[in-house]
């Protein structure tokens, strides 16, 4: 009888799923994936789904209460989107990307903005002491959000200069992500939140809520101080970034240092994820959304996206500088693992004679990473994509330039994990003063790789097809 009973609920749950799949499900591909694993993978397929499967752009993790500001906020975003095609409101070295304007401020919500002082932070070192002359300069708050904080020398260093600085009545947030920073200790927490500063992690490893969580992770890098000077791209806290790791050498990154009106993007992205996280809206309060005078000439976007997102706006940005490029894209990023839509959109631009360069670390972090990346080589090689090995550390930056207009720095790896299950963030910047600066350090930086030879790729032993054939099955979980 017991039996019969827990067959029955089984196939209840196993009919809903069905249903939900067949109402809300994406792709053919994959919703016939997942069928197929739920009627035949006992117990497994039904596990399987409620960790990896389920669609959070159908039912959102949260969504921000519609305030007063925030609906005034979503508001001027639709009048500056009917504005473009009506007005010149776009300077003059922008306005051929209007389009890409136009789908970034539509899908992901953010305005664009002129005025702003940008700098590339090119490692580690320099980006800490960046970030560390910040913090010691505030005078109001200091939000700091990282996918992994990990304990050592680095880790210390912040929590003594945040200690000082709640002392000094500066307000201190802080967040963290559940699964990337796993291993920090209670003991380190305990100590953040006895000295006054506000702690929070996002979907942290909870028994009760461990299936519906693990898959979706907050992988962004924020750090906002006083909501004039903001930090965010591809490094994390650990030591790595400054003493190298004992199998990959020094891990080498891309951040970028903002000031300015862009900062108020950044600001909302941790106030929207603090809220979630901690509960609180506090953020949300006017007070952190103050005015910000132009000091600079940088005109940039904040592109932001999540699994419970409207759109995919991030892979919506890598796309479309892809399929817009006439000369150039050049893209730096450890974890290239495209997709369709994507793959077909590098393959595009290739055979239509644009100079498309991938360039990434000849070490990688994870071997079924690895694999997988190979396994997109040999269509994209076929189709004219350069694809460079550099030698030295590991390199994580996640950077695309195109055509002296476009230069984009952010979190977002090239792959569907961060496409449909990471929360990101990526600063658009168009013009030329980034873009040919960056440019010259990608070029000096394949200088120094080996460049893959496609007749010879194609000679690899099928021990490495094999390996590369089974890592591509994986590829959507990476």
């Amino acid at each position: 009888m017991f039996l019969t009973i827990l067959l029955v609920l089984y196939f209840l749950t196993a009919i809903i799923l069905v249903m939900g799949l067949l109402v809300n499900g994406a792709r053919p591909t994959k919703t016939l994936a997942w069928l197929l694993a739920i009627f035949t993978i006992p117990v497994g397929g039904i596990l399987f789904y409620f960790v990896l499967g389920r669609n959070k752009r159908k039912n959102k993790f949260f969504e921000l209460k519609k305030t007063p500001g925030i609906s005034e906020y979503l508001n001027k975003v639709d009048d500056y989107y009917r504005k473009l095609d009506e007005e010149k409101v776009l300077p003059e070295h922008v306005r051929e990307q209007v389009k890409l304007v136009k789908l970034l401020t539509k899908s992901s919500k953010f305005l664009p903005s002129a005025g702003n002082a940008l700098l590339p932070l090119k490692n580690g070192p320099s980006t800490y002491t960046a970030i560390f002359d910040a913090l010691e300069n505030a005078k109001k708050y200091i939000h700091i959000q990282y996918y992994i904080f990990e304990e050592g020398e680095l880790a210390d260093n912040f929590l003594q200069l945040l200690k000082r600085k709640v002392k000094e009545g500066i307000k201190v947030r802080f967040l963290y992500d559940g699964f990337g920073s796993w291993e920090l200790s209670r003991a380190f927490i305990q100590s953040l939140e006895s000295s006054g500063i506000e702690v929070a992690g996002f979907l942290p490893m909870r028994f009760g809520k461990f299936l519906s969580s693990l898959n979706y992770r907050n992988h962004r890098k924020i750090v906002v101080v006083d909501g004039s000077i903001g930090f965010t791209g591809g490094i994390n806290i650990s030591d790595k970034y400054i003493k190298g790791d004992p199998d990959l050498g020094m891990w080498l990154d891309t951040h970028l240092m903002i000031e300015g009106p862009l900062v108020r993007s950044l600001q909302a992205v941790f106030a929207m994820d603090w809220c979630f996280a901690s509960g609180k809206e506090d953020v949300l309060s006017a007070e952190h959304f103050l005015e910000e005078t132009p000091v600079g000439q940088s005109f940039a976007q904040v592109v932001a996206s999540g699994p419970d997102s409207d759109f995919a706006s991030v892979r919506q940005l890598y796309f479309s500088i892809v399929n817009s490029a006439k000369q150039y894209v050049y893209i730096i990023n450890p974890y290239i693992v495209p997709g369709e839509a994507l793959l077909e959109a590098l393959q595009v631009c290739a055979l239509a004679g644009v100079d498309v360069r991938l360039l990434l670390s000849s070490k990688s972090d994870s071997r079924l990473v690895k694999w997988s990346v190979r396994s997109y080589f040999e269509d994209m090689l076929r189709a004219g994509v350069k694809i460079y090995l550099y030698p030295e550390g590991f390199l994580h930056s996640k950077v695309i330039i195109s055509d002296d207009r476009l230069t984009s720095i952010g979190t977002a790896n090239l792959d569907v994990r961060s496409f449909e299950q990471n929360y990101e963030i990526n600063v658009l910047t168009y013009g030329e003063a980034m873009a040919c600066e960056l440019k010259k350090d990608f070029i000096r930086d394949c200088e120094i790789s080996s460049e893959i030879d496609y007749n010879e790729f194609r000679k690899r032993p099928l021990t490495e097809r094999l390996k590369e054939g089974a890592a591509k099955i994986f590829s959507p979980l990476l």
